[in-house]
C-alpha cells in the first residue's frame, strides 16, 4: 500500500476552512506535510513590506496552532523555494504536491517552474483555486479579451452559479510519524525591528476563528447601512476583512456563501458589498492579465506624464502633516493600525497624485510597506484608479477636495480628533478648515498653527488647478 506522503504547500491561504488543496490531500488518503517556505525574493520587487510581515508572522503562528490540535504541525523552512521542495521530497519521500493557485506574474512563473521541475521528478503535482470566486482565466469578453471596465465584469460574473465552500473532514487528517525538520517562525525575523507595530496588537487578532467572528459581526447589522456607512470614517460599517482575505485566513466564497445566507441581497446595503468582493476578483482579473501593471500604468500613454517629484512633499504626506485634517488623519490611522479606510484611502490617494503632483507608483510603495492587507491585485487597481491610467479608473479631472469630503463623510471631526488629537479641541465649525479658525480660538484650543500643527502645504484651489492644467497639457500632446 502506497503510504507516500502529500506536501501541502501554503502561501496565502492560511486556514483550514474551504482550503482546497487541504481537502484534496486529505481526501486523497495520504499523510499529509504542512510546509510554509519564506522566499521574499520569489516576489520580484514587490517583497512583502513590513505590516504585511508582522501579519504574516501572527497568521503562521495561528495556523501552525491549529494544526497542533490536530496532532501535527506546520514546517517552516526558508531559501530558494524549488530547492526547498525538492529538499522535502527527497526527505520524506512524499510523491504528491499540492497548493493552491496564486495569480501575481513572477509568483504564477515560479508556481509553473516548480509544477514542470516536480512533475518531471514523477511526483504528482496538483494545484486548486482557493483565493477566488472565479479565475482570471474564466472570464472574458464576448470577443475573447480580458475586462478593463468593472459594471461589465460584475455583470458577467455576478448571475453565476454560487460557488460554495469546500468541507474539510478534519478527523480524516493524518500527519506522518516522521516529522520534517522545521525552522522556528521567529527565525524568520518578519517583526519589525522597532516598536512601530505595538498598537497593531491592541486592533487586530490574526486568526481563523477572529475572522470569522469579523464576518459574524458585521453580517448581524452592519451590512445593512453598509451603502451609507462604507463611507463614514467616523463609524464601524465596514467587516475589515482585508488583510484576513489577503492571507487566506477567509476565502471569499465562504463570505458570499453566509452574506447570501444571512442577508437579503435584493437590499441595497448587502448588494453593494457583493459588488465589494467582485471588486477584488476585478483587481486579480486586471491583475493576471496584465502583470506589469504594478510597474507601469495600463494606460501605456501616461508613463511619461512629467510627475513633479518632490521628497519633501511625501514626506509630509506619509507622515500625516499635510495641514488637510482628514488627510492626515487617514495617514496616521494607516501609520498606527496598519489599516486605512477605503474612502479615506481614495482621498488621500487623489490629494498625492493630483494636488501634489506625485506618480501614483510612490503612493502604492507606501502602502504597500505599512497596510497589513497590502494585496498586489488591489492595491495596484487603486492606485492606477486614483492615478487615472489603469482600468476603469477615475477621470483626471475629478479631484477630491479634502476639506468637502471632510466635512460629508466625519461631519463632527470625531474621526480627525481621534488620530490627529492636536485638534482635538478645536471647535466643529473648524476642525476641517483649522487655518480658517480666529487666533482667539486657535488660542483656546492650545494650537499655534505651523508648531502644533501645519498650515495647508498646498491650497486646494491652486493644487486643483495645477493638476487639471498638468493633464489636460499632457492629454493635448
Amino acid at each position: 500500500m502506497n503510504t507516500a506522503p502529500t506536501i501541502l504547500w501554503f502561501r496565502n491561504d492560511l486556514r483550514l476552512a474551504d482550503n482546497a488543496a487541504l481537502s484534496a490531500a486529505v481526501e486523497l488518503g495520504f499523510p499529509i506535510i504542512p510546509v510554509f517556505i519564506w522566499d521574499p525574493a520569489s516576489n520580484g520587487t514587490w517583497a512583502p513590506g513590513a505590516a504585511s510581515q508582522w501579519w504574516l508572522h501572527q497568521a503562521l503562528n495561528s495556523l501552525n496552532e491549529s494544526f497542533c490540535k490536530l496532532g501535527g504541525s506546520l514546517i517552516i523552512r526558508k531559501g530558494d523555494t524549488l530547492e526547498v521542495l525538492e529538499d522535502l521530497t527527497r526527505e520524506t519521500g512524499a510523491k504528491h504536491v499540492f497548493w493552491n493557485r496564486r495569480y501575481e506574474g513572477s509568483l504564477r512563473e515560479l508556481d509553473a517552474r516548480c509544477k514542470r521541475v516536480l512533475t518531471n521528478c514523477g511526483l504528482d503535482v496538483r494545484s486548486f483555486n482557493s483565493a477566488l470566486i472565479n479565475e482570471p482565466h474564466e472570464v472574458s469578453t464576448k470577443s475573447g479579451s480580458p475586462y478593463k471596465v468593472y459594471t461589465p465584469y460584475f455583470n458577467t460574473v455576478v448571475s453565476r452559479p454560487a460557488v460554495l465552500p469546500i468541507a474539510l473532514n478534519k478527523s480524516a487528517i493524518r500527519f506522518t510519524p516522521f516529522t520534517p525538520e522545521s525552522i522556528s517562525i521567529n527565525t524568520l525575523e518578519l517583526l519589525p525591528s522597532s516598536d512601530w507595530h505595538r498598537e497593531f496588537e491592541r486592533k487586530w487578532v490574526v486568526t481563523e476563528e477572529a475572522a470569522q467572528k469579523c464576518l459574524r459581526d458585521f453580517l448581524d447589522q452592519p451590512v445593512d447601512r453598509y451603502q451609507q456607512d462604507r463611507d463614514r470614517p467616523d463609524r464601524e460599517g465596514t467587516s475589515v476583512l482585508s488583510p484576513y482575505l489577503h492571507f487566506g485566513q477567509i476565502g471569499p466564497r465562504q463570505i458570499v456563501q453566509a452574506l447570501k445566507e444571512q442577508s437579503d441581497l435584493s437590499l441595497e446595503g448587502p448588494h453593494v458589498y457583493l459588488k465589494e468582493i467582485y471588486w477584488r476578483e476585478f483587481a486579480y482579473h486586471v491583475l493576471y492579465h496584465f502583470p506589469n501593471t504594478p510597474d507601469m500604468p495600463l494606460q501605456s500613454k501616461y508613463a511619461n506624464f512629467p510627475w513633479k517629484y518632490d521628497a519633501t512633499l511625501q514626506e509630509r504626506w506619509q507622515q500625516g502633516k499635510t495641514g488637510y485634517p482628514l488627510i492626515d488623519a487617514g495617514m496616521r490611522q494607516l501609520w498606527e493600525t496598519g489599516w486605512m479606510h477605503n474612502r479615506v484611502r481614495m482621498i488621500v490617494a487623489s490629494f498625492l497624485v493630483k494636488h501634489l503632483l506625485q506618480d501614483w507608483k510612490q503612493g502604492a510603495q507606501w502602502f504597500w510597506d505599512t497596510l497589513v492587507d497590502a494585496d498586489l491585485a488591489s492595491n495596484t487597481l487603486g492606485w492606477q484608479w486614483s492615478g487615472g491610467c489603469g482600468a476603469d479608473a477615475a477621470p483626471y479631472f475629478r479631484v477630491f477636495n479634502p476639506i468637502i469630503q471632510g466635512k460629508k463623510f466625519d461631519p463632527d471631526g470625531s474621526f480627525v480628533k481621534r488620530f490627529v488629537p492636536e485638534l482635538e479641541k478645536l471647535p466643529v465649525k473648524y476642525i476641517h478648515t483649522p487655518w480658517e479658525a480666529p487666533t482667539a480660538t486657535l488660542k483656546a484650543a492650545g494650537i499655534t498653527l505651523d508648531v502644533d500643527y501645519p498650515k495647508p502645504i498646498v491650497d486646494h484651489a491652486e493644487g486643483r488647478a495645477r493638476a487639471l492644467s498638468a493633464f489636460t497639457v499632457f492629454k493635448g500632446q
